[in-house]
């Protein structure tokens, strides 16, 4: 007779696992695909910007193309300008561009038209002095107006124009002049088939003579360069 007997297990004791028993591991939450995600994003907003970046896009998904200036020779703008101010007129030695100005210069006298019907000139060229109140004040410069002619059938934000000019021969920058009736841009539209005459001031010291100046009519045109030697 065996007197071996097995005792009954205690309460709330669970017996170890056996050799080479391991319990079940609990299931692994999926990876995450944060990086993945943020990648193929920003290639679609890299598409995106690229796209608008190379052109804008017309109703029917066409680029549209910048403004192109082309130049016709003629007197100055038409109107009361030039004929108001004889002495204006003979400041300005305006046949022809500077010599070595480069062929995407035109003279004074010239007349630049855009491909989208609207054209630059500029007229009253003359020699003066800014006043004690100017900025900058007491200053040298050439005094002109820029003329906008507006042949299209949309309005023109005067606002947008630019204008910039640089004098002698080695190119320093002219400074913009603004004092009695030196106001800068206009902040006003050209209606379809007006125009408007600005009157502008670039800085132009005594011993200089040879005169840059350039015309844009918005952001997107073709800049027109004229170029001419002031008396």
């Amino acid at each position: 007779m065996s007197y071996d007997s097995t005792p009954p297990p205690m309460p709330g004791y669970t017996p170890p696992p056996g050799p080479g028993y391991y319990p079940p591991q609990p299931p692994q939450a999926p990876k995450k695909t944060t990086t993945v995600l943020i990648a193929a994003g920003a290639a679609v907003v890299a598409a995106v910007l690229a796209a608008v970046v190379t052109a804008s896009v017309t109703g029917d998904g066409e680029a549209e193309a910048a403004p192109t200036v082309t130049v016709t020779k003629t007197a100055p703008a038409e109107g009361g300008d030039t004929a108001a101010d004889d002495s204006a007129t003979d400041a300005a030695d305006s046949d022809a561009p500077a010599e070595d100005s480069g062929d995407d210069s035109y003279g004074f006298d010239d007349t630049i038209a855009y491909d989208n019907d609207v054209e630059i000139s500029l007229t009253k060229i003359s020699r003066a002095v800014s006043s004690d109140y100017a900025s900058p004040e007491n200053t040298p410069y050439a005094k002109f107006s820029i003329k906008i002619v507006n042949k299209s059938d949309k309005k023109i934000d005067a606002s947008m124009m630019t204008v910039n000019c640089a004098y002698g021969d080695e190119g320093k920058e002219g400074e913009s002049i603004y004092d009695d009736g030196l106001d800068g841009l206009p902040d006003t539209s050209i209606l379809a088939g007006r125009s408007l005459s600005v009157p502008w001031g670039c800085e132009l010291p005594k011993g200089e003579s040879f005169l840059q100046i350039e015309v844009a009519p918005d952001y997107e045109s073709e800049t027109a360069i004229f170029t001419g030697k002031v008396k």
